[in-house]
């Protein structure tokens, strides 16, 4: 690189990776969902948009049609005549490069909207004359392709061009929608779709050829060195840009002989304002310092809280200069952090950082960022350096969260009992239990997690080291985000079950109607029935879990389980929500739990085949099963299916491994626990006893729901249909089998001779007492489990 008649040697890629240049991606992201807006609305509600067009020309339709044709032909001939605009001042400006992305883009953006079902339809342009010229015109301006193609050209070019004749000419394209509206009272809905195709495609060959913010301007950056005093001689990139600065090591004629150069380009603005928006999303207003304006403004608070930390004796930097470049960029200097990193000291150095530490709290300043390359020692006093989430005037919250980061950092650098104990030394038992509170994955920024190995481990282990020393039997984690994990899950099933229940709704109406033959003694049995089922449930877990945890709290979380289990697929949900309750209430380990419920699942199968069997058996001649078994062709492609993932888990590496690291333990345990269970004669009755009761609960359920609606079929082919008809209702997708199970008991009773006046209310009043009402009573129990954090 020559500046100003000087060689200075540049070494290393200045380049930004193409995952990391946010205003590129931001730009595909957006006009991907403008994309997908257009296709929704051109399918789903192009009635609405119609009507709305239609009311929107009422208002618009002042011009008569000679005057609307006028305006036609003027704008026609702008939009013909605008790809050459574009192209000459691409000219004009010796652009000689972007030429090829500017014809490819046009290209792409017209090739994408001419291929049909029967291959690629070629433009029907007709470039002589007709005696009228507004049909001429109509050629180009009614044309998707013609369109897409100046977006497409447009946004390639856009940052290339001066602001102001880039304005006027998006300005020119995007009037199209309403002179339509003017002239024709219509938007033509390919139209606006190859307007946001063209905008898509030039968006992605934007992104992959760069624009003029990726040319870093390093001759600027020279000469605003030179103005401070410092001639440099040579860059070196010690860290490309991406989610932060450009990073330069700077050799200099100076005060200094190196300086440390960082370089902001679009890009880090892009990424910091969708970082300071996702933090002003999601945490609480008292964990976030005020948002700042513009780039320039967080990058000039980072120097000026580096010079009040300098002020205090405590920076491991001085700042050297801060200034706008070319091209949206900004440049901040300073010297090389001086001092050796804690990480190479020994413990003795503790009590030094935590009283420094203490200081600059004392001078309201907090940092925000504590992780082990920014803190330093020089000659016995602790310097602190990074500075980017540094605040002045900072609030108990932002003092609290830098103890825990720094508890977390000495932790992983000289153990547990060295980095908790110098810590309460200095600021005190109270401090520091207050502080372990935001021993949590919200308080730690970004470089902490990159530079401490299992942070998440040395956290908890933080955390668990200041309960023994202050002698604490628990300590609470506080909540920096508005919105908690539990809280996030709870709305997510809430829709879930909106969603699921929907189908239900439209028959209510029908079952309704139906109630006036209803015998509600009948309906209050199934009712005691189902409750029952839930005790039984609520037995065989705790005989699982060797009753580790009272019986009224193992019936609640049945309850809570039927409502996670209905909001999820094939009832996932119901077995991670099993296993999180006998961890937090009962004390047990991940494998411990998921061994008890893998074996109460495992017991509850094979206690469903030994019934379905005896069932079939007792049914004998006079039950056709055929009526509700799977077709031969059917059974066979399962069993082809079966074979084919057992290959798959037995040849992939990766899931052989998996199933070696990950099933294999658990199953091991689970055939452990079943041999001890043999062994164990009250324990095994009491599981299968519960397993077998809640089979035969809902089969009961089921009947009596029949009786119900005056049918008079047998129990025992009633159990079959409940058995049968469940188990292949419960391979559906949708949540808790909603739809597929009413389906499957509702053909199972009809196969027995149940008509389906008394079968479909029956089924729907089963469903009622055995999931929409359990359902109903698991919500606000599982918000109570949550609350007494039990879950």
């Amino acid at each position: 690189m020559r500046v100003d008649g000087r060689e200075i040697p540049v070494t290393g890629s200045l380049l930004q990776p193409l995952t990391r240049r946010t205003s590129d991606i931001i730009r595909v992201v957006l006009a991907a969902i403008g994309v997908g807006v257009v296709v929704a609305a051109s399918l789903i509600t192009r009635p609405e948009w119609l009507a709305l067009e239609r009311s929107v020309s009422y208002i618009v339709d002042f011009l008569s049609p000679d005057q609307s044709t006028m305006v036609y032909l003027v704008y026609g001939m702008l939009i013909l005549a605008l790809p050459f605009a574009i192209l000459i001042e691409l000219v004009v400006r010796r652009q000689w490069k972007l030429l090829a992305g500017y014809a490819a883009a046009g290209l792409l953006a017209a090739l994408a909207l001419s291929i049909t079902g029967a291959g690629i339809s070629t433009p029907k342009w007709h470039l002589p004359v007709p005696d009228r010229f507004d049909t001429f015109l109509a050629q180009f301006l009614d044309d998707p392709r013609w369109i897409a193609m100046l977006a497409a050209m447009l946004t390639v070019s856009s940052p290339w061009l001066p602001v102001r004749p880039r304005r006027w000419m998006w300005f020119l394209l995007l009037m199209f929608a309403p002179i339509h509206l003017v002239v024709s009272s219509v938007v033509p809905a390919r139209a606006m779709l190859g307007l946001v195709v063209g905008w898509l495609v030039g968006a992605v060959i934007v992104w992959l050829v760069g624009t003029p913010a990726l040319e870093v301007p390093l001759e600027a950056a020279v000469r605003v060195l030179a103005r401070r005093g410092y001639t440099v001689r040579a860059f070196r990139v010690d860290r490309p840009a991406g989610r932060g600065p450009l990073l330069l090591a700077t050799e200099v004629d100076g005060p200094e002989s190196e300086l440390v150069v960082e370089m902001y380009g679009k890009n880090q603005r892009s990424f910091g304002a969708v970082r300071q928006l996702w933090r002003w999303i999601t945490f609480r207003s008292s964990e976030t310092a005020p948002l700042h304006g513009s780039m320039h403004r967080a990058v000039e608070h980072r120097a000026l809280l580096g010079i009040a930390i300098g002020d205090v004796g405590m920076a491991d930097c001085r700042q050297v200069a801060v200034a706008g470049l070319d091209r949206g960029w900004m440049l901040y200097a300073h010297t090389v952090p001086h001092g050796t990193e804690i990480r190479k000291l020994s413990a003795q150095v503790l009590p030094g950082v935590w009283r420094s530490l203490l200081r600059l709290h004392e001078h309201q300043i907090s940092l925000g960022d504590l992780q082990p390359g920014n803190v330093r020692v020089h000659q016995g006093d602790t310097l602190f350096g990074g500075f980017a989430a540094a605040e002045f005037g900072a609030s108990e919250a932002q003092r609290q969260t830098d103890i825990a980061q720094l508890l977390v950092t000495t932790t992983s650098l000289y153990g547990k009992h060295e980095a908790v104990s110098a810590a309460i030394e200095v600021l005190g038992e109270s401090a520091v239990v207050t502080a372990a509170r935001r021993l949590t994955k919200s308080a730690m920024p970004t470089g902490i997690r990159k530079s401490v190995p299992d942070w998440t481990k040395v956290m908890a282990t933080a955390r668990e080291e200041i309960r023994e020393q202050t002698g604490h039997d628990r300590i609470q984690s506080a909540q920096l985000t508005r919105f908690t994990r539990n809280q996030i899950i709870q709305l997510v099933l809430l829709v879930a079950l909106v969603y699921v229940a929907y189908p239900f709704f439209s028959q209510v109406p029908t079952f309704f109607s139906q109630l006036r033959t209803l015998n509600w003694w009948w309906a209050l049995l199934g009712l005691v029935i189902t409750a029952l089922t839930y005790v039984a449930a609520a037995v065989a877990l705790g005989a699982c879990a060797d009753w580790v945890i009272k019986m009224r709290y193992l019936f609640l979380e049945q309850l809570a389980n039927t409502f996670v289990a209905t909001t999820t697929p094939a009832g996932v949900g119901g077995l991670a929500l099993s296993v999180r309750f006998l961890q937090q209430t009962g004390g047990m380990t991940t494998m411990r739990a998921t061994a008890a419920v893998a074996l109460q699942q495992s017991v509850q199968v094979i206690t469903h085949v030994v019934l379905l069997v005896i069932f079939s058996v007792v049914a004998g001649t006079s039950t056709n099963l055929a009526h509700i078994v799977p077709d031969a062709t059917v059974l066979y492609l399962a069993a082809g299916v079966g074979v084919g993932l057992i290959g798959a888990f037995m040849f992939v590496p990766k899931l052989r491994r998996w199933v070696n690291q990950s099933v294999r333990p658990q199953l091991t345990e689970v055939l452990g626990e079943l041999a001890d269970l043999a062994r164990d004669p009250i324990r095994f009755s009491l599981i299968v006893g519960g397993c077998g009761a809640i089979t035969l609960g809902k089969a009961f359920a089921l009947w009596v729901s029949v009786e119900a609606f005056g049918g008079g079929t047998d129990f025992v082919a009633v159990t079959i249909v409940t058995m049968i008809g469940g188990t292949l209702a419960s391979a559906a997708p949708t949540p808790g089998g909603v739809g597929a199970v009413e389906a499957a008991l509702i053909g199972g009773l009809a196969a027995f001779g149940v008509p389906a006046e008394i079968a479909v209310p029956a089924v729907l009043l089963y469903r009622v007492l055995t999931c929409w009402i359990p359902v109903a009573l698991g919500w606000p129990i599982m918000r109570w489990l949550g609350e007494k954090e039990m879950i």
